[in-house]
């Protein structure tokens, strides 16, 4: 008989969780150290080059949104048209510049981005008036700190702590490892809907119908995870009324909407989605509110209060009792119109969250007011491996069952304090359940992005050798995409040991640049290209991406396609693409270069170490993976060791001095 699995104890879990908290806490200090660093005690103009201000606005349009709360459209000059930190679901706080004030005496007005579009923000304030020192000078507009998210994930996880002999804490226990998951036979779940899904999909689907606590989709690169998931989903409402659906980032919620609403499936978007497409907005929960058949009565009952706001708005200083009075009345009438307006629009908004299937919110999103006391017999979350585990926690206490799906292979959350990361938030609940209930996971194996070589070293060292490459990407090489290729590798290691690029720190920064590594690598792309023609390909053009391990060594990069008038085409009509590991996260492209950059007599190779970013990076490439680097200097690490072992068994290793 084998050993029965052991469970942590209770007391180890609470322990494991006030940490978890506490680690939160430092974050969210360090996280506020560095927003004022950047925001305060700066002038206007300095805040303006960081992107944190638009100075001077001017209001454009007032309406009035939910809860009777103005919405100001607020418009910078076009002269203006510079780089911003400004985006959708930030807070920000309009603000009055008015002579003889001190910068710190500045009167605010709060509230959210809803909209930004070139010159234009929407801001949803916390108001239903506009304060009177509007009119006494000029207007700006500043990105402040976000405490929400820290404050929805703290409740969650004091929600979480606190849980005693109820469903929540059953699943805590479950998710941490410290009861057993549990599971129906799989053999009994009928899938209803036909799917062009493999076997290891629809294994994974089956396994999340059998789950009774929580149930894993492990996705490595290229493996269809979005598409499995869109697949369980279906499947999930077919069998119970109303699902909500989560994941970290904006875009996932917003692409995970769009599969399921090509779907048919009727589902509303709650927040602001970061891609504005016809059919995003068309699932909004505004858009939704504006279709139902109540609707007409409500936008009558919100025009006649702003009627009467305006008429109270008419009466400014230097008048007597009797315009007071009606001021009074007037202000009044508005007041009550927008109640009864109020209660409509919850009226409708319940109507709408009856018959609604499935709810996509981001994982803070789940605390949303209009959704705060819905429950759900089963949440989603994608991304889940991305997620700061606190975040997770938000739409967890509304569950019954919980789904979790991505890889933990591939980049983890991001982490501002470096103690909070080195003490533990980097670990994601994700990698907590897979490691602590392995038998809850289902890994998908058949991938469609890579050639098998490609594929083959990221198999070995993450997936233990199981990814299959399905038989439509396994052999497509530059070759087959375009004759003119030759017939190559689609994995080529250029070798620059011995040549003496040594990489060069830039002061009062850890960053790092190569510049003769990266020249090296552009020559060789540029040697690649030369036979392709872009006309030839007016629907399949072939899509570059450069990737360097640091900002500096970007930059550097970046100047250089400058220089080049073939690159810099390609840059121009979006067919190349410079950056980090971090910006290619979720993309693909058919030929990846990368840049280690790393070049020193020591083999240090920094932040190199976190091999999951490798990972990613090399697993963009769809026909040709081109990787630059010292030999030297990586392969004193293991890792690298073992790529440049595998480069060398399937003749993949070249030197720089070929390139001479």
């Amino acid at each position: 008989m084998p050993d029965q699995p052991t469970y942590t104890d209770p007391y180890a879990l609470e322990k494991e969780l006030r940490k978890v908290q506490a680690l939160l806490k430092l974050e969210q200090q360090e996280d506020l150290e560095q927003f004022k660093i950047k925001s305060a005690k700066t002038s206007i103009a300095e805040r303006q080059h960081r992107g944190l201000t638009w100075y001077p606005v001017k209001i454009t349009k007032e309406e009035i949104g939910f809860g009777g709360k103005l919405v100001l459209e607020l418009e910078r000059p076009a002269s203006q048209n510079s780089l911003h930190l400004f985006q959708v679901g930030r807070n920000a706080a309009l603000f009055g510049n008015i002579p003889n004030r001190a910068a710190t005496d500045r009167p605010t007005l709060n509230g959210v981005i809803t909209a930004v579009r070139r010159n234009k923000i929407l801001l949803a304030t916390n108001k239903e008036d506009l304060p009177d020192w509007i009119d006494e000078g000029k207007l700006g507009v500043d990105l402040t700190f976000d405490e929400v998210s820290y404050r929805e994930m703290e409740h969650a996880l004091q929600k979480v702590m606190g849980a005693y002999e109820n469903r929540l804490a059953e699943l805590r226990d479950i998710l941490l490892g410290g009861k057993p998951a549990r599971f129906k036979d799989e053999s009994e779940a009928t899938l209803y809907y036909p799917s062009p899904l493999n076997e290891s999909q629809l294994a994974a689907v089956r396994h999340v119908l059998a789950a009774k606590d929580v149930a894993i989709i492990h996705g490595p690169p290229g493996t269809g995870k979005t598409t499995t998931l869109v697949q369980a989903i279906l499947e999930t409402i077919r069998r119970e009324r109303r699902v909500l659906v989560c994941a970290p980032s904006n875009t996932a919620v917003d692409l995970l909407t769009e599969k399921l609403a090509e779907r048919g499936v009727n589902v509303i978007r709650m927040g602001n989605p970061s891609r504005v497409s016809d059919l995003l907005l068309e699932h909004t929960l505004d858009a939704q509110i504006m279709a139902h058949k109540s609707y007409p009565e409500l936008k009558s009952m919100r025009q006649t209060a702003e009627q009467y706001r305006e008429a109270a708005g008419k009466f400014k200083r230097h008048f007597g009792w009797e315009e007071r009075e009606q001021r009074r009345m007037l202000k009044e009438q508005a007041h009550q119109m927008l109640q009864d307006s109020d209660n409509l629009e919850r009226y409708i908004t319940e109507d709408l969250l009856d018959k609604v299937q499935v709810l996509t919110c981001t994982l803070v999103g789940a605390g949303n007011r209009a959704i705060r006391h819905l429950t759900y017999e089963t949440v989603f979350i994608d991304e889940a491996a991305q997620a700061l585990e606190p975040g997770c926690w938000i739409p967890i206490t509304k569950g019954n069952r919980v789904v979790l799906a991505g890889d933990h292979q591939q980049l983890p959350p991001t982490v501002k304090s470096e103690q909070a990361a080195r003490d533990g938030l980097r670990e994601t609940l994700f990698e907590k359940c897979i490691t602590r209930q392995p038998e809850s996971a289902r890994m998908l194996t058949v991938q469609y992005r890579m050639h098998e070589q490609i594929m083959e070293f990221s198999s070995e060292q993450f997936y233990g050798g199981k990814l299959i490459a399905a038989p439509s990407v396994a052999h497509a090489d530059l070759a087959e995409y375009d004759l003119r290729f030759a017939p190559d590798l689609a994995v080529e290691f250029l070798d620059t040991a011995g040549f003496g690029f040594q990489e060069l720190g830039i002061p009062e920064s850890r960053s790092v640049a190569n510049p003769e590594e990266a020249d090296l690598l552009l020559r060789r792309l540029s040697e690649l290209l030369s036979v392709y023609v872009p006309d030839d390909h007016l629907t399949d053009l072939l899509t570059v991406g450069v990737i360097a391990p640091y900002r500096a060594q970007i930059n550097y990069l970046k100047d250089r396609v400058e220089d080049s008038p073939e690159l810099a085409e390609m840059v121009t009509h979006r067919l190349l693409s410079v950056g980090t590991v971090d910006s290619f996260q979720g993309q693909e492209r058919d030929i990846i270069c990368i840049t280690m950059t790393r070049s020193n007599d020591t083999g240090d190779i920094g932040f190199l170490s976190d091999i999951r970013r490798m990972n990613v990076a090399m697993t963009r490439a769809r026909r040709k993976l081109l990787i630059v680097g010292d030999s030297g200097t990586l392969g004193r690490h293991e890792f690298y060791k073992a790529f440049l072992d595998y480069v060398e068994s399937i003749g993949a290793y070249r030197t720089a001095w070929e390139m001479q």
